[in-house]
């Protein structure tokens, strides 16, 4: 069963108990399809683990709960599988501040820290914190790294950082408290383009090593 919390008149946050692993996301996303397709709901937002659905003006989010329970039960991981995107990146020196931090942290060389990075597929569990920013599960756990103790006010856009288990890249300049080990020219957000977002949720990256300033 899903815990199913009121936060406004108009959205009920779900969630869950189970793992937040890749599986546990697939399934958040094959609830959202069917959310969707409930005549009440106006949208649904797949967080980390979670899934905030709104319903229309006129309808009651309360009433939707034994909906939302039985469409939880029926489903099923999504095996949607997005487009791929490499992202190349700038790794170490000015575009990367935190890279000889990280690799002391874990006793390797910034190079090995690039390695690691750049060796997985990873998948965008979901969009948030800013327009265009994917969190990517498929971090090895060989680089699960603590934030920042003192966060920066200002992270240049294109920033790549490693926060916990997750890895991420800013698309604007923002504070931020991830460890930043590189910086990309391609950009994650275009306001002209349709869509403005380069990513979303099921798409898989690849980060590719375009230099190493060590």
């Amino acid at each position: 069963m899903l815990t199913l919390t009121p936060v406004s008149e108009n959205a009920l946050l779900c969630q869950h108990d189970a793992a937040p692993d890749l599986a546990a996301q697939r399934r958040w996303w094959a609830l959202a399809n069917a959310a969707d397709r409930l005549p009440e709901v106006a949208e649904s937002v797949v967080g980390m683990n979670n899934l905030t659905v709104f319903v229309h003006d006129n309808a009651c989010a309360h009433a939707l709960a034994d909906a939302l329970n039985a469409l939880w039960t029926q489903a099923e991981a999504s095996d949607f599988q997005g487009k791929h995107v490499d992202i190349p990146v700038h790794y170490g020196g000015a575009c990367g501040e935190d890279l000889a931090a990280v690799a002391a942290h874990h006793g390797i060389s910034p190079a090995e820290v690039v390695a690691r990075h750049t060796a997985p597929v990873y998948t965008v569990f979901m969009m948030g914190f800013q327009p265009g920013f994917p969190y990517l599960g498929g971090l090895p756990e060989h680089l699960h790294t603590p934030r920042r103790a003192v966060p920066r006010t200002q992270v240049a856009a294109g920033s790549v950082g490693i926060g916990g288990s997750q890895t991420g890249v800013y698309p604007f300049a923002s504070p931020g408290g991830w460890q930043i080990i590189g910086r990309t020219e391609l950009p994650l957000f275009n306001a002209a383009a349709e869509p403005p977002v380069l990513l979303a949720a099921g798409d898989t990256v690849s980060f590719v090593a375009a230099s190493l300033d060590i």
